[in-house]
């Protein structure tokens, strides 16, 4: 479809298919790919959020079977008075799965199937895989996932739907004190006292490790260098399998004994290099940012 330049171009993606056949975890993709993810939302409201038109950021619909008041019609008309609109592309991606799978799956979970929450699941499965025929038929991709498993699922989505079909993965360097114990959720911790401490210097005492002459202080240890290139090392070897997996976060974080220099240093230095490696990269220094937020709240 070709786009008008004078509308912003916006891509709308329904994801549907049978019970158990991956497709929450289509969205899950779609999501950690940039997609806004909204699922089961009532029929009769989806015109209203299409009135939008302001609104750039790639759609990911969730469309079954649960949702109030659906109907196969109607999302089929959805579909085809969005692809009239200028700017807009419009596209329906189908999960399917073979019955002895989609039965196996609900075996294995214990859950009863939607469709039939009083009766035999392979009742539950062939009614819907029925219902939904018509939109099997009017899929623009359509993925088995009947062999799949979830990273092999994630990998069809992203080629198909995410840009340029590459993962993202987000990378969080942060600093903190071991006197306030170790953060939480964190994928990778280093250890940064064995580091001089600038702490002993009175000159930089009331300093940190972002302020240029802190971090040379740090720098001039002799095990500094290499210790900050074998960290570097690590994350250039684990980071890529990480997205490889599927995680779209990787937390870093370096801890001293105050969390107020030598891991404020080495987390600047790190995040610097890992950004001009390509990486998105946010970071954090857990001590000096509870500092400022308490001398903001008493000032």
């Amino acid at each position: 479809m070709m786009s008008d330049p004078d509308y912003p171009l916006r891509r709308i993606v329904f994801v549907t298919g049978p019970s158990g056949a991956g497709r929450s975890s289509a969205l899950n993709v779609l999501e950690d790919a940039g997609f806004e993810v909204i699922d089961n939302l009532p029929m009769r409201l989806l015109p209203m959020l299409f009135s939008e038109t302001e609104q750039t950021r790639p759609l990911a619909l969730g469309i079954d079977a649960r949702n109030r008041d659906f109907s196969t019609n109607t999302v089929i008309d959805l579909l085809g008075a969005l692809a009239t609109r200028p700017g807009t592309v419009a596209e329906m991606l189908f999960l399917d799965c073979s019955t002895e799978v989609l039965l196996r799956r609900f075996s294995e979970t214990r859950r009863r199937h939607p469709m039939a929450p009083a009766d035999r699941p392979a009742d539950g499965v062939q009614a819907e895989q029925d219902l939904l025929d018509p939109l099997r038929a009017r899929a623009d991709v359509l993925i088995d996932t009947t062999d799949l498993n979830v990273h092999e699922l994630r990998a069809e989505v992203e080629h198909w739907f995410a840009p340029e079909g590459k993962r993202k993965l987000t990378v969080t360097v942060q600093s903190f004190s071991y006197k306030r114990g170790l953060p939480r959720s964190v994928d990778m911790v280093y250890d940064c006292r064995f580091l001089k401490n600038p702490y002993w210097e009175p000159a930089l005492r009331e300093l940190n490790g972002m302020d240029e002459q802190v971090a040379a202080h740090v720098a001039t240890d002799p095990r500094f260098a290499d210790f900050s290139q074998k960290v570097l090392d690590l994350s250039l070897l684990v980071l890529p399998a990480c997205r490889e997996e599927g995680k779209s976060h990787f937390s870093i974080a370096f801890g001293c004994t105050g969390g107020q220099h030598r891991s404020v240093t080495l987390a600047e230095s790190h995040a610097l290099q890992l950004a001009e490696q390509g990486w998105q990269v946010s970071i954090r220094h857990r001590e000096i940012n509870a500092r400022q937020r308490i001398g903001t709240q008493t000032t």
